[in-house]
């Protein structure tokens, strides 16, 4: 029911936008609008069928969890298969997925289906997975829940003298003793002066105590991806710890008491980016609020002063500022959201006062 929800809106867009038959090769997208979990596969949708490409290996996967397409199998290359199709159907246009078809491959479609106009297109299906159903919000609530408690175990376990690698890797395996099927990204543990990189992934750095300690990761559940940040201190903090911690903690409230429907991102954005200024640190604070996520970790829209997006209800983002000192070290607060009419469902449960180890 969900795919046929999915399919159907599609087909709305190819009819506004004046095209017959829609070609999927991003995984993701193919996996939104098919149920198809396999590694390789290509979807042609047109206003009247749908189908699945695949090759022998997948064939027997693809039956069972692709439902709504014909099933066929393809030789290499693809364009052989389809084009066989194509000959039997009255196909005179077909958008293809712009940022993600290479310049080869278009020159082939091109080459082989020269009777057919080729039109790239741009964030299509992208455009329809921003809002998020039911199903989907479920599976990333369950990826926030298991990145929530993988932060309740390191807090036992995380100590002077362990390398920020082996942090990343006993969080990695205690999201995947939970049901994950993998990290949404490489994880992010990045200790005293590392601490300033925003994306400082684990290294075989040792924790020392005074660090600021930044852990930046999520996992992936069913496909969708959760992504949270907390920043703890090892030892007794300083002044200026508890200061900057504490401008941090107080500009994310601002962001999650502000975000809401019907509000552009780049208003949210501000909500948190002038509270910082305020306080005499704009400048380091260099990226966006948050993203959008989903079957990616970074979606649409993205939470930053060049975004104007409208939020709407079931868009899930992050809302995540920070704050980053060259040589000193930087502090960074992270939940994950679902939008809705007067606010927003917070998935991230953990603890967000100074956690002091």
């Amino acid at each position: 029911m969900i795919i046929d929800k999915r399919i159907d809106k599609l087909k709305e867009k190819l009819i506004l936008l004046g095209l017959d038959s829609f070609l999927v090769m991003s995984p993701l997208n193919r996996r939104y609008l098919s149920g198809f979990t396999g590694t390789s596969g290509i979807l042609l949708i047109t206003l009247k069928q749908s189908f699945l490409f695949t090759d022998f290996r997948y064939i027997e996967q693809a039956t069972s969890q692709a439902l709504k397409y014909q099933i066929l199998k393809h030789d290499f290359p693809f364009t052989k298969t389809l084009l066989e199709v194509l000959k039997r159907m009255p196909i005179e246009t077909m958008g293809i997925e712009s940022d993600f078809v290479t310049c080869k491959q278009f020159n082939e479609l091109e080459e082989q289906l020269n009777s057919i106009k080729i039109l790239p297109q741009e964030g299509i299906i992208e455009g329809l997975r921003l809002l998020k159903d039911e199903d989907e919000i479920n599976c990333i609530k369950k990826a926030a829940q298991i990145a929530d408690d993988a932060f309740d175990y390191i807090l036992g376990v995380i100590k002077p003298g362990m390398k920020e690698i082996d942090v990343a890797l006993k969080l990695e395996f205690f999201m995947r003793s939970q049901g994950a099927a993998a990290p949404s990204f490489e994880t992010i543990v990045a200790s005293g002066s590392r601490s300033a990189l925003p994306h400082g992934v684990a290294s075989e750095k040792n924790i020392e105590k005074g660090d600021l300690v930044t852990m930046d990761f999520g996992c992936i559940y069913n496909g969708y991806c959760s992504d949270m940040t907390r920043t703890v201190v090892i030892g007794q903090p300083t002044p200026k710890q508890r200061e900057v911690y504490q401008i941090v903690r107080d500009a994310q409230l601002k962001g999650l008491d502000a975000i809401r429907a019907g509000l552009g991102a780049n208003e949210v954005d501000l909500k948190s980016r002038s509270y910082i200024t305020s306080k005499g640190y704009g400048e380091y604070f260099g990226h966006g609020l948050g993203h959008g996520l989903g079957l990616n970790v970074h979606e649409n829209p993205s939470l930053s002063p060049r975004d104007n997006t409208e939020l709407l209800t079931n868009m899930v983002v992050t809302i995540e500022p920070g704050i980053y000192l060259p040589q000193w070290g930087g502090i960074r607060i992270e939940d994950l959201v679902v939008i809705n009419d007067t606010g927003c469902n917070n998935l991230t449960r953990a603890n967000k006062e100074l956690i002091i180890i």
